[in-house]
C-alpha cells in the first residue's frame, strides 16, 4: 500500500492530491451546477440564477458564488446604480472547467439509461440527452 502523501497548504486550501484540492473548489451539490448555468448563459444575475436553480436558497447561493469567486472560477461585476445590478460569468480559468463538467453530463445521460430510463423522460419539461450549446 503506497504511504499517503504529505499535507500541503496553499492559499487557505489544504489538501494531499490533486483530486482532493480540485473537489475543494468545485465539490459540492451546488458549485457544478451553478458553473454549468453560467457556461450556458454566459452572463447571469443572481435573480436568474436563482431561477435556473430553484431548489437552492439564497443564502447558499451567495455563499457558493462567493467562494467561486474567491477561488477564481467566476467574476462579480457590480454597476454603480439604483438598484444596484451584479452580473455573474465565467473566468477563463471558470471556462477550462467546462469540458470536465460536460463529460459529467454525459456520464449522467449514460447512468440514466443504465438505470432504465433511456424513453421515460423524452417529453416537454425534461432535460434533453443531446447536449445543449455552451456559449464560450
Amino acid at each position: 500500500m503506497p504511504e499517503p502523501c504529505k499535507i500541503k497548504e496553499l492559499q487557505g486550501k489544504t489538501y494531499r492530491c490533486y483530486f482532493e484540492l480540485t473537489l475543494s473548489v468545485i465539490g459540492g451539490k451546488w458549485k457544478p451546477i451553478i458553473l454549468y448555468q453560467l457556461a450556458l448563459e454566459n452572463v447571469m444575475r443572481f435573480g436568474e440564477l436563482t431561477r435556473s436553480i430553484p431548489e437552492i436558497t439564497q443564502r447558499m447561493l451567495t455563499k457558493q458564488l462567493r467562494e467561486l469567486e474567491t477561488d477564481g472560477l467566476i467574476h462579480r461585476e457590480v454597476y454603480r446604480e439604483v438598484p444596484p445590478k451584479v452580473e455573474y460569468s465565467l473566468t477563463p480559468l471558470g471556462y477550462t472547467l467546462i469540458p470536465i463538467l460536460q463529460h459529467m453530463r454525459k456520464w449522467g445521460v449514460d447512468y440514466e439509461r443504465h438505470l432504465g430510463g433511456a424513453d421515460l423522460f423524452s417529453d416537454e419539461g425534461y432535460e434533453s440527452q443531446e447536449p445543449p450549446e455552451i456559449l464560450a
